[in-house]
């Protein structure tokens, strides 16, 4: 039997293609305009590696997109999973530890309960319900069509190939 990953491989060679996956990250501003932020920083601001800040966005809370891309040749071919979140930074303009630490904490408390935590005497456990609501409310938004364009254009380019 063929693992997932060497199957995929020997396809992308009998194709003459090299396909993965990549991620993009954009920061989006008040006015809604997009920056993209290299992963690279990106994954130094989220370990809270002391030498990478953005000062720019200070105390601030700044929306942002995680875009997973599928790439085929080193060139985004489709648009896998977008993700829509909040950053929020400390004095400094490094992600504050401490609302991380808070996003982390509800993210555990999300999972489900196993059937035999579900229900106690005739309750239902929804702790987790509302974890994700409260999880949601506080670290998720929802884009406009204009901005998920916008995405789509930054990543693909002014004319997205079709087919």
């Amino acid at each position: 039997m063929i693992e997932l990953s060497n199957r995929n491989l020997a396809i992308e060679h009998l194709l003459g293609k090299k396909m993965g996956t990549g991620l993009r990250v954009f920061l989006l501003n008040d006015d809604d305009s997009l920056e993209r932020l290299p992963l690279a920083k990106f994954e130094r601001l989220r370990r809270g590696d002391r030498k990478e800040s953005l000062p720019q966005y200070a105390g601030k809370r700044i929306r942002y997109a995680l875009v997973v891309v599928e790439m085929e040749n080193r060139r985004p071919v489709a648009i896998i999973m977008v993700q829509y979140s909040y950053l929020y930074f400390d004095s400094k303009g490094r992600i504050d530890p401490v609302e991380r630490e808070k996003a982390a904490t509800l993210a555990v408390n999300m999972v489900p309960p196993s059937r035999k935590e579900g229900q106690i005497g005739g309750l239902i456990n929804a702790h987790h319900r509302f974890a994700k609501k409260h999880y949601d409310r506080q670290y998720t938004w929802t884009p406009t069509q204009e901005i998920v364009e916008s995405i789509v254009t930054a990543i693909f380019g002014e004319h997205p190939a079709v087919g």
